[in-house]
């Protein structure tokens, strides 16, 4: 029997252009041709540093300084990059009706900056761009708080109620936001194609979205660099370069829903 032909680029614009409603999931991938580092790859973040637990951040002064003088010093390199063509490709299914959301495992917040509206941008670990109080839940600037810290040395404290502050990411061992997790499967339910953009599919329990879609009827395609582990569950895997893939698979004249 002959092999199936590998699929193409070509492939994946025409299952877009059949969808009504498309959901797309975003990891780490789609940020690393802006220049953002991945976590767990071979000099990804977590090779270069160890992340801090919030159990840490939350029950030590001395993690709380360590954990503001990375996110002070640019290191982790989560922030201040510019979205790349992939990026601008999401943002062009959204604008299209094409897509109804984004679902992103990324904390860099670069889908808004794309374009895309905030509220179509369901962030499972939230975002490394501000801060929030951990008691109140006020949101605080970075470089208001940078500001203080520096001219100060103490540690970022809630001007509302002096709670403890942190960044808007979700770290090692804090408990997963139940808004946007109910957000992403009411999505993921009512897709009819999920559109899975760089990710390697291994963390849970984001990475169970896919599969959710797929057993409710929703056609699943697969574009990473890798292989994933359910790879073999899809209806189209592309194993290529995301920027490239969204600007031939959502072009400038995308068209809205059927």
């Amino acid at each position: 029997m002959p092999s199936r032909p590998e699929p193409t680029r070509a492939d994946l614009a025409r299952m877009i252009a059949d969808a009504r409603r498309v959901v797309v999931f975003t990891g780490a991938g789609i940020s690393t041709e802006s220049g953002i580092p991945d976590f767990r790859s071979p000099g990804g973040v977590w090779s270069k540093m160890k992340p801090i637990y919030f159990q840490e951040f939350v029950g030590s002064e001395d993690k709380r300084r360590e954990a503001w003088t990375r996110a002070f010093s640019g290191r982790a390199g989560w922030v201040g990059r510019e979205p790349n063509a992939g990026h601008m490709g999401v943002a062009r299914l959204i604008h299209s009706g094409k897509a109804s959301a984004v679902i992103t495992q990324n904390v860099d917040n670069l889908h808004q900056a794309s374009g895309v509206p905030a509220e179509k941008v369901i962030e499972l670990h939230g975002n490394a761009s501000y801060a929030t109080c951990l008691e109140c839940s006020l949101r605080h600037e970075l470089d208001d708080l940078k500001a203080l810290y520096e001219a100060t040395g103490d540690l970022p404290a809630c001007r509302a109620c002096d709670g403890i502050v942190k960044t808007a990411t979700i770290s090692f061992g804090q408990a997963m936001p139940a808004e946007p997790m109910a957000r992403a499967q009411a999505q993921t339910l009512a897709c009819d194609l999920f559109l899975v953009l760089g990710s390697s599919l291994v963390v849970y329990p984001a990475a169970s979205f896919p599969l959710v879609a797929k057993r409710n009827g929703a056609r699943l395609a697969i574009v990473n660099r890798e292989p994933t582990e359910i790879d073999e569950y899809a209806d189209l895997v592309l194993h290529d370069e995301i920027g490239p893939v969204m600007t031939q698979a959502a072009p400038a004249n995308q068209a809205g829903p059927n």
